[in-house]
């Protein structure tokens, strides 16, 4: 049985305006009150980090401040680009770096992911680095060559006293908002290679203590089957997390899954 705590994220991705992004946190701080054994955090759009994270601090919640990209640079002339400064200011404590929109969608090739993820570590903030395949990859049998290789690309010269604030996320590209969701065993299978390719980079002690989330399509209706798998230790939440009582549904399946 796994002692790794069950982390679930809610990605909110481009969505959100002030005053939905205030009610929604309050809903989940509303709807997590006494519950215990789970790490969250919530990922809000960059022009409401300020607004959410000080509903959190005011309301005294555990509920954490995430950054949905960052850039590598500490500072410059980078127009539109966030420092990881800039977000620690805000009260950022994790930053996802790789997710499969940056990479696909915005064209963040393996440097700049392995960039952003090192310069995440090295400014001692937590990173949640997000690996998959895509649904061609997939049905030519690659998935688990290509999670290994954006596992090992992304943590080149990343040592190991820092992996303890790394988190990875396993997102198979073809279930993202698709309402296709890997199987049980799927997930476990795959997060369990990529556990193997964190031993052999880090060692079994290091690789047993990295949290691996899943993220694809759950829901509340399937988040404890997944979460009951030993490799998954929890999710990484795109459109379920934008309804409170749909996320907080989620988060209490980990509770119970774990």
């Amino acid at each position: 049985m796994t002692t790794r705590r069950p982390f679930i994220g809610g990605n909110w991705k481009m969505n959100t305006e002030r005053a939905s992004a205030s009610s929604l946190v309050r809903g989940v701080i509303d709807g997590l009150v006494g519950l215990q054994g789970v790490d969250v955090a919530v990922f809000p759009p960059f022009p409401y980090l300020l607004t959410v994270g000080s509903i959190l601090r005011e309301r005294g919640s555990a509920v954490r401040l995430g950054a949905q990209d960052a850039y590598f640079e500490p500072d410059g002339a980078f127009t539109g680009e966030v420092s990881l400064a800039m977000l620690r200011d805000c009260g950022v404590s994790v930053v996802l770096t790789g997710h499969s929109e940056r990479r696909h969608i915005l064209g963040e090739g393996e440097t700049i992911v392995h960039l952003k993820t090192k310069a995440v570590l090295d400014a001692g903030l937590e990173c949640i680095l997000c690996v998959g395949e895509k649904l061609d990859e997939r049905e030519e049998g690659r998935t688990d060559s290509v999670n290994e290789e954006q596992v090992r690309l992304g943590l080149r010269d990343v040592p190991a006293e820092q992996v303890d604030r790394l988190t990875i996320a396993y997102e198979p590209v073809w279930a993202i908002g698709t309402g296709r969701t890997a199987s049980p065993a799927d997930a476990q299978d795959a997060q369990m290679k990529i556990r193997r390719v964190l031993t052999d980079l880090y060692g079994k002690d290091h690789a047993s203590r990295i949290r691996i989330m899943y993220g694809g399509s759950v829901k509340a209706s399937n988040a404890r089957e997944l979460f009951a798998q030993p490799d998954v230790d929890g999710g990484l939440i795109g459109g379920a997390s934008l309804k409170a009582s749909d996320f907080v549904a989620i988060v209490r399946a980990a509770v119970a899954g774990a």
